[in-house]
This record gives structure tokens, sequence and C-alpha cells, in this order.
């Protein structure tokens, strides 16, 4: 931290060669091959260009060196320097840098840095030209109907991809660099006279406190500064990869958190409910929306209920009505029904890492394999029952038909503890569980907003636009959970 207080008081130097020589010592001048720097003599000044290459766009750099190279032809040799440069630089985006830890830290963003002999400020030109591809549809967030534009890696395009949306003028994007090291670029996302102030500040202010020396893994490491979840499994930010939701979320007032290299974005606050909201819902009409959303809830219900109720009643066969005397395993197994439970879940894990880590042409060959040879085998030989197979398949149904990866993984883990309750103490290991279960959630809070809101605390009105999918002319009121300056979405007269 030392050597950075000292860069960071500074000044360039008017001499470029000693702007050359500190590039050389501290930032790799000559041993990175992609440093790169273009002297030039300009009315029989030094001037030198300082660029990084795979950051910077090669046609604009050479169209600038052009315009500054005709400055000694045109003109006499007693002219400002500075004025004539900064008049010359045909660039929308130029701005003048004081301190060598600026110049540094826009050199290293992929800007074009211009030292001129006897001036104290250099000039910082953005000829940036990220490498990355170009907004596709998100892989995780696929809808039936509507826009194929995805977030990408790259900040500035995943901004502009939410301004085509919003052209509010209201709609703000403050940006900071965070990381000693990698100096990653964030920007926090809001409407100016809709999100609550309160709320931007506590983000801006843990952002800013943040003392690490990179962001390598991006949105994720920024979450855990932000929330400090520890050990608690479920999210307490949504990541979004599409446009229109994140404007979505924005208009309805909350806070949304851009990390460069991140094709993610955060929202913040987040409820549970919210991590169960799918754009697809919203691309149907409303009863079809609505009864999307219904099935996804009984998908959610049963990967987190169905295997415990089940052993419940293979335990305690005296709980079924005659009825449904069916339910349990009509075969014998030399394997407690909880181990071969266990075993399948596991497999399924493993049966996830490895579709993750096999590349695309072979994953369904892989699935093939497990699912058929590997399950049917295991089922011929003894290791399970067939009402294992079932149960355990229909309960992973259910966590794939959950929108958030997080909440789908993060309710697997609460599903393993219940089972390990139900197996130990039956009936009253199923309540005490799911009792344990609610109460956890009921005291989570996101940005000290309450976690199972809108049903603690219970609010009416949010929990029928929870229950069924209102129409867009309808839905006027934004969510009281993130306390927005203006309730209503649109005005009378409208």
């Amino acid at each position: 931290m030392t050597s950075r207080t000292s860069v960071e008081k500074l000044p360039i130097p008017s001499d470029p060669g000693e702007v050359e020589q500190f590039m050389k010592d501290r930032v790799g001048l000559g041993e990175s091959f992609d440093l790169g720097i273009r002297k030039i003599k300009i009315l029989k000044k030094d001037v030198h260009i300082y660029s990084v290459n795979g950051l910077c766009d090669t046609n604009f750099i050479i169209q600038i060196i052009k315009e500054l190279v005709e400055l000694n032809d045109n003109e006499n040799s007693k002219s400002d320097l500075f004025e004539l440069i900064q008049n010359r630089l045909l660039h929308q985006s130029v701005q003048p840098v004081k301190f060598m830890d600026e110049l540094v830290d826009q050199l290293l963003s992929g800007l074009i840095v211009i030292v001129m002999e006897g001036e104290n400020e250099a000039f910082a030109v953005d000829v940036r030209s990220y490498p990355g591809r170009q907004p596709d549809e998100p892989v995780t967030e696929k809808v039936v109907r509507g826009s194929r534009d995805g977030f990408v890696e790259n900040i500035i395009l995943n901004t502009g991809l939410t301004r085509l949306r919003i052209r509010d003028e209201r709609l703000r994007f403050e940006i900071l660099k965070v990381g000693e090291r990698s100096k990653t670029d964030i920007a926090i996302g809001y409407v100016k006279d809709v999100a609550n102030t309160d709320l931007i500040q506590i983000i801006r202010e843990e952002l800013e406190a943040i003392d690490v020396d990179g962001l390598t893994m991006a949105d994720k490491a920024v979450e855990e500064y932000l929330v400090k979840q520890g050990y608690n499994p479920y999210p307490l930010v949504r990541y979004t990869e599409r446009a229109d939701v994140a404007a979505t979320h924005l208009l309805e007032g909350h806070v949304l958190i851009y990390v460069s290299t991140s094709p993610s974005v955060i929202i913040t606050p987040t409820t549970y409910f919210h991590h169960l909201q799918h754009a697809e819902e919203y691309r149907q009409s409303p009863a079809v929306g609505t009864f999307i959303r219904w099935c996804r809830f009984l998908g959610v219900f049963g990967s987190l209920f169905l295997l415990p109720l089940w052993l419940l009643f293979v335990l305690e066969p005296s709980l079924l009505p005659e009825e449904l005397k069916f339910i349990g395993p009509n075969e014998k197994s030399h394997i407690p029904i909880i181990l071969q439970i266990f075993l399948s879940e596991l497999g399924l894990m493993f049966l996830r890492l490895a579709a993750i880590h096999t590349p695309t042409p072979l994953a369904t060959a892989m699935g093939l394999i497990a699912a058929v040879l590997i399950g049917q085998i295991a089922i011929d030989v003894g290791v399970f029952v067939p009402e294992v197979i079932l149960y355990v398949a229909v309960s992973a149904m259910g966590t794939f038909s959950t929108p958030s990866y997080e909440l789908g993984i993060a309710n697997t883990l609460v599903k393993l503890f219940l089972l390990i309750l139900v197996s130990i103490f039956k009936v009253p290991g199923l309540v005490i569980g799911v009792t344990i279960y609610l109460l956890f959630l009921v005291n989570m809070r996101s940005f000290n907003s309450p976690y199972f809101w809108p049903f603690l605390p219970f609010s009416p009105r949010a929990c029928l636009e929870i229950l069924f999918r209102k129409s867009a002319p309808g839905s006027k009121i934004r969510p009281s959970i993130v306390q927005p300056k203006k309730r209503q979405k649109q005005t009378s007269s409208s």
C-alpha cells in the first residue's frame, strides 16, 4: 500500500522521458509485449502515445496519430501544443489526466494516453475495443417468444442494452473501480426518482469498502462482499443475464450491479419468490403465465418435500389410508431405503457435474449412458428398488424446474436435511425439520428486506401478485419491499 500511495501523489512530469522511465520501472514497459509506446515529434516537441494491444482499436490510434503529425505542416512552432492537440483529437471521449496513478489506471483499462513535452497534463482517449462475444440468448433463461439479446462480458454493452429499453433521463449508472490489482469496473444502475436512496448509498459504501487484490470471479466475489452470507446456502441476491428482466427490475425500484467481465447482473434486494420468477411467464397471456407459475411452484414443492414424505410413508405405513397402500417399495433390498436415496442423489449430482464438464456434443450420450445403463443395471442387480429411482427422478425434475440455479441447489441441501431427520425421528423429525426451515427463511434478510415477504410479513396485494400473473395494464403498484420513492408505476392520466 505504501508504494501505491506514493504513486497517487505523483504528478505527471513535464519530461516525457521521465514518464517513459516510470512506465519501464513500474508498469512493465519493455517487458510486457502488449504494452506499447509510439514516439513522435510535433512542433519540435516530444509526444509519447501509450497503449495496450488487445484492448484498443488500432484504426482509431492510426487516425489520431495521422491527425497529430499533420500539425507539423499546418501550425506554427510557437503555438500552444496542449490546446492544438486537444482540438485535433477527433474523438468524443477525451479527458485530461494530472496524476500518474490515474494515467496508469486509464492505460490499463484500455484507453490510450498521450504525454506531451513541457506539459504536466496528459490526455486519455477512449478507443477501447474489448475482446468478447456479441449479445445472444442466455442459456439459463431461455424463452419461447421474446428478445434473444442477453448480457455479455462487456460492461459497456450491458449498460447499452439496458438503456435501449429504458430511455429515461433519470436512469443512472455510477461506475467505480474495485480491486487493488484487477481494478474491476463496477456500475451501480438505478432510476433516480424511483430507487431508494438509502439502499443506493449502502451499496455504494459497501463496494467502496472492498479491499482485495482482484475480483477475478467477478459478480460472485462482489456478492460475497455485499451480503456476507457465510455458509447460508440460500441466494440473497438474484442474477439475470436478460436485459429485459434487468430493465423490469429497475423500473420496479431495484438497484442493479453490473460487474465487468461478467454476463450476469446482480439484482438487489430480492426475496425467496424473486428467485421463482421467469421471463416466460410474462411472454404468455396472464392465464397461461399463471398456470406456468403454479406448475413451477408445484415442482419446487416436490423438490423439497416429495422424498421426505415418501420416506416417512415407507417407514410408517400406518399413516397411509387403505387406498394409497401401493405407495412404498414393492420389492425388498439389502440396502436401507435412506441409503438408496442418498446414493441416488449423489449420482444425480455426479450427473450434473459431468454435464457441466462434458463437451456439448458428448453430453447427450453421457446422459443416456448414466440414465439407461447405470440406472437400469443398478435396479436389476438389486442396488436400488424402482420406486426410489422414480421419486428421486421426480424430485430432481422439480429442482431443474427452479429458475434460479442457486435456489435449486439450496433446496437440495434442505431436502437432504429433512431426509436425515425423517429417517431418525420419523413424524416428529419432519415436523421439526419443516419448522426449522420456515423459521430460517423468515429470519433471513437481504439488504434489510424480509426474505419471505410477502407472506411474512403478510401483504395481501403482493401475495396475490405472487400467485397470479397480472396483466401489464393492471400492474400499477411497485413492490413495497424495495421501498420505492414512487409507488405508482403509471400516473392516473395514463
